[in-house]
Formats: C-alpha cells, sequence, structure tokens
C-alpha cells in the first residue's frame, strides 16, 4: 500500500453537559446542518465522517457523550480508544452556561481517568447568542495554559462560526502526530 493510501482511523469524544451543543456541533461539522429543535442525546451516538487530509484518508469517528448525569455510568465504555476529545461548554449568559464552564474540569477528569492524556480542545459554544466583544476569556484561557489543551475556539454551531476551524485544529494534531509515527 503506497503511502498516499493510508487509511488513518481517529476516534474523537465530544463531551460536554447537556445542551450545549455537541451534536448540532458534529452536524454543522460533517452535514452542514443545523436543527432548531433540541434533541437529547441518549447515551451516546456516533457519527462517521471521512476526509482526505494532504492525500491521506482520514477516517474520523465522533462520539457524541450523553451530558446527562444518570448516563455517568456508561461513560467509561463509550471512552475506550479515544484518540483525543473535544470539552464543549456553552457561552451562554445564564445558568447552563455558567455551569457547563464550572463542569469542565470535572469532564476533563473523567476522560483522563480512562483514557489517560490525549490531545483535548474546547468549543466555547453558542457565540452567537453572546456579545463577543465584551467576551472575557481570562478564566477559560488559565484552564486551557493550566493543562496543556490544544486551545480555545469560539464556536457557533448554528451559524457554523468557527466550526471548521476548531474541528480542523484537533484532526490536524491527531493527522500530524500519527504521520510522524510511520
Amino acid at each position: 500500500m503506497s503511502e498516499k493510501q493510508l487509511k488513518f482511523v481517529f476516534k474523537i469524544t465530544v463531551i460536554g453537559d447537556s445542551a450545549v451543543g455537541k451534536t448540532s456541533l458534529i452536524k454543522q461539522y460533517t452535514q452542514n446542518s443545523f436543527e432548531d429543535d433540541y434533541i437529547s442525546t441518549i447515551g451516546a451516538q456516533f457519527s462517521i465522517y471521512n476526509e482526505d487530509i494532504d492525500g491521506d484518508k482520514c477516517n474520523l469517528f465522533f462520539w457524541d457523550i450523553a451530558g446527562e448525569k444518570e448516563f455517568k455510568f456508561l461513560r467509561s465504555q463509550f471512552y475506550m480508544e479515544s484518540k483525543a476529545v473535544i470539552l464543549v461548554y456553552s457561552l451562554e449568559e445564564n445558568n447552563q452556561g455558567i455551569e457547563s464552564l464550572k463542569h469542565l474540569n470535572d469532564w476533563h477528569e473523567d476522560i483522563k481517568k480512562y483514557c489517560g492524556e490525549i490531545p483535548v480542545i474546547i468549543f466555547a459554544n453558542k457565540v452567537d447568542l453572546i456579545d463577543e466583544d465584551n467576551l472575557d476569556d481570562s478564566e477559560i484561557q488559565k484552564f486551557v495554559n493550566k493543562n496543556n489543551f490544544i486551545g480555545v475556539y469560539r464556536t457557533s454551531a448554528k451559524t457554523g462560526k468557527g466550526v471548521t476551524d476548531a474541528f480542523q485544529k484537533i484532526i490536524r494534531v491527531l493527522y500530524n502526530h500519527y504521520k510522524s509515527l510511520i
């Protein structure tokens, strides 16, 4: 098999509190679509997406893990074999947004427990619902730096803002890492 035909397979787990937009972000990236109606994920669901990077075929499996506490007992099984994690929180200026930011550390500890140290990126979602000019990123930036994460990206699953760049960043990190091992 020539190098151009190599196939990379990456399982990327997408986690965060319920209703922060995990499923919508995946749909925006893989299908370029958005649904206004909220439908809670039960347990987990996965999306398969194929992408060519520098002539190499990459198979991406996005595992969308339910954020509700009643599904916590299932998470360890869904985390297995993850190559990277997308942590999602909501930028909404309400209780849900505040709580989803506070819970990022819990989600990170959970994934570390089952997957060890794997690449992590944060999507600060629902940027379309806030005034970006008045957004203070200092708290999230400290968290990113403290944990040596890839970075934080402001996204909107609804408008598509930042979504492609954010997904491309984590995919490129994985691709470059595994490509270097060949």
